[in-house]
């Protein structure tokens, strides 16, 4: 069995490739221009592009329940737990709101002020974190996590289509009713914006995951664990595709890409299958000989989000916005990556010199 670092290696390696994907999709969607926007590299990028926010809130997950786990075992009593993990969720929450205001402030003059309470990924997982702790405080054996976890993450995603639709709470003020089907300003759910439904979802799941690792069975066998639920991802995507196939949908509107539930348990599934197979490739493979950017990204996930985005779509884009060519854009998305693997090294070692002053 491979030591702590390694075995959850893996985690921090999908948190890197959730990055890369990210960069991609972000650079074609924001510099190509014309025809290339037809083409058949920028329809995979943009299907490409469905996996980082969930990637990311559902790694979320798995690392709430890790941290969750460890400190129960180290003694601290449930409302220490909460406080601790609703306070960091509360900063991520603060944190997200804060990147809007920069984005307002290197924008003005053309960025309209209802940017200020867009709803980012950033503020869905700070508010999911918070949520999570609220969950973990009010049941507290894992077995029972495991189960509210799924039950949760399974109403979000019911829930989800008619709350884009025929259930809308119109009611609210919009930028409440944003955080839950993401109408911002447009008097619709938009699509590119991340709303509690479904994109809590994603979070809740990962918890259950989370808690599922750190069971007896996964500390003894991790590899048969991994294996175990990489099979039952397959399952959630082939039952994702047989629902969306069936000749009878009981929604009044129905969304497939943006706000069905067949599509949350196929994007759950896929990340389920890409568990397993970072976990074989961190553990058999060469992931981890060497140098790995994806983890190193990985560790450091927050600050390159935050920073490659004003690279990409700000005022400091490094090509001309919707007017690029495929091998300019390319180009481009490669220089965001490496100069975010260059920013993350620098980083990691700027901490490691203040932990050891």
């Amino acid at each position: 069995m491979p030591g702590t670092d390694q075995r959850l290696a893996y985690i921090d390696w999908m948190r890197g490739l959730a990055c890369v994907l990210m960069f991609q999709w972000h650079g074609s969607e924001s510099w190509l221009g014309g025809a290339a926007r037809e083409t058949l590299w920028f329809h995979w990028a943009a299907l490409g592009g469905t996996f980082p926010a969930p990637l990311f809130l559902f790694l979320a997950g798995i690392s709430f329940g890790l941290i969750t786990h460890r400190l129960r075992t180290r003694g601290a009593s449930p409302g220490q737990i909460a406080r601790q993990t609703i306070l960091r969720g509360a900063e991520i929450f603060a944190l997200g709101l804060l990147f809007r205001v920069q984005e307002f402030a290197l924008g003005w003059h053309w960025v309209p002020w209802t940017d200020l309470l867009r709803v980012d990924v950033l503020n869905i997982i700070g508010l999911s974190i918070m949520c999570m702790g609220v969950a973990c405080y009010a049941v507290r054996s894992r077995a029972t996590n495991i189960v509210v976890a799924v039950a949760i993450a399974l109403v979000i995603a019911l829930a989800t289509p008619p709350l884009w639709s025929t259930m809308r709470p119109r009611f609210l003020p919009w930028f409440l009713e944003s955080y839950v089907n993401g109408v911002h300003i447009q008097g619709t759910p938009q699509f590119y914006l991340f709303p509690a439904f479904p994109w809590m979802g994603f979070a809740f799941a990962g918890l259950a995951i989370g808690f599922l690792l750190t069971s007896d069975a996964a500390r003894k066998r991790p590899a048969a664990m991994v294996a175990s639920l990489g099979a039952a991802g397959a399952v959630l995507v082939a039952l994702g595709l047989a629902l969306d196939a069936a000749p009878i949908h009981i929604y009044a509107s129905y969304d497939f890409w943006h706000s069905s539930p067949e599509f949350f348990l196929i994007r759950s599934g896929l990340v389920l299958v890409l568990m397993l197979v970072a976990f074989v490739w961190c553990t058999w493979g060469a992931g981890t000989i060497g140098f790995s950017p994806l983890i190193q990204l990985g560790h450091t996930s927050l600050l390159v989000y935050w920073v490659h985005i004003e690279f990409v779509y700000g005022r400091f884009s490094l090509l001309p916005k919707h007017a690029s060519t495929i091998p300019a854009a390319a180009a481009g998305i490669t220089a965001i990556f490496l100069g975010m693997l260059v920013l993350s090294l620098i980083r990691t070692h700027l901490s490691h010199k203040l932990r050891h002053a």
